[in-house]
């Protein structure tokens, strides 16, 4: 089994590998370890992502943080003013993991202001007033911009599972060596739950978990996908759900799970297989790999359920 090493879209796994630092595991270990790489969803009947139901990047970040055995302050809200006072206190300590941040108003990256640029991952070095410092893991070592700027890219109003702006996480301090794969082996538990799909989290209307979401996706590409949705599985969801379920599978692998690994593999090629036909307008071929990717997310849960 070959693991990916590249470039791709793995921000908050990118910005928490740097603020772990010499003690980080793998990106790959750390992006399993959120439980992303177990499910699909269609939020709102419409946004297809290659991560559990209900789950997002806050969720996943915590949840990886206390697998690994440390900890960390995250903090949120306030006025532009109260957040700038918080950032600087806490660059002047350290590295300060900063996210959600609206992608499309980093105005140092091309292509900015976009409307669709995304919610990101970036670790603060320095603040003050007039400047933030960063190191932006989309391209982007030592970027600046004027604080005011960062302000409105961090107030991430188009960013809906957040409940409050300005979200920071600092101070992180190990509390309990874990070796990375002891850590996965302990995440198995949230694996299986988000496989098996979860009903205590607040959704939209319309939304879909699992094989269901991955049939009404296929459905949709019959009908003709809008340019949004095409564009949205192809520059994103595909590159990050093929890596996230690789680098599921290595895990498990390594692990001794065979079985379980293989499924997760064989994820991993039908979502990056996708890429070409979805790209390309070749849609039946597309729904044709949707179709053979429903079933896989039971499968998985089936193969994990065993390692119980």
């Amino acid at each position: 089994m070959l693991g990916y090493i590249g470039s791709g879209p793995y921000c908050y796994a990118n910005s928490l590998a740097m603020m772990l630092g010499a003690e980080s595991p793998s990106t790959a270990v750390l992006e399993t370890l959120t439980g992303s790489p177990f499910g699909a969803q269609l939020i709102a009947g419409s946004l297809p992502l290659f991560d559990p139901y209900g789950w997002h990047p806050e969720t996943g970040l915590d949840a990886a943080i206390a697998h690994l055995g440390w900890t960390c302050e995250r903090s949120d809200g306030g006025t532009p003013e109260e957040a700038t006072d918080r950032l600087r206190s806490a660059s002047a300590r350290g590295p300060v993991l900063v996210g959600p941040v609206d992608m499309g108003l980093l105005l140092y990256q091309p292509g900015t202001p976009n409307a669709d640029g995304g919610d990101h991952y970036v670790v603060v070095l320095a603040a003050d007033q007039d400047t933030v410092e960063l190191h932006d893991p989309h391209g982007h070592p030592y970027a600046t911009l004027p604080t005011q700027a960062f302000l409105v890219a961090w107030e991430a109003k188009a960013i809906s599972y957040i409940d409050a702006p300005y979200v920071l996480r600092t101070d992180f301090a190990r509390r309990h060596r874990i070796a990375p794969l002891d850590a996965v082996r302990r995440s198995l538990p949230d694996a299986r739950q988000w496989l098996a799909g979860r009903n205590d989290l607040p959704m939209p209307p319309g939304s879909l978990g699992g094989a269901a979401a991955v049939e009404a996706l296929a459905a949709m590409v019959d009908r003709g996908l809008p340019t949004d949705t095409r564009t949205l599985l192809t520059t994103f969801a595909l590159r990050v759900g093929a890596r996230r379920a690789n680098d599921a599978a290595t895990c498990l692998e390594q692990l001794d799970l065979s079985p379980a690994a293989a499924i997760a593999q064989r994820q991993a090629r039908l979502l990056g297989n996708l890429q070409y036909p979805l790209l390309h307008g070749d849609d039946e071929a597309a729904a044709t790999r949707l179709r053979q990717l429903a079933p896989t997310y039971a499968e998985l849960r089936t193969a994990l359920a065993s390692t119980a």
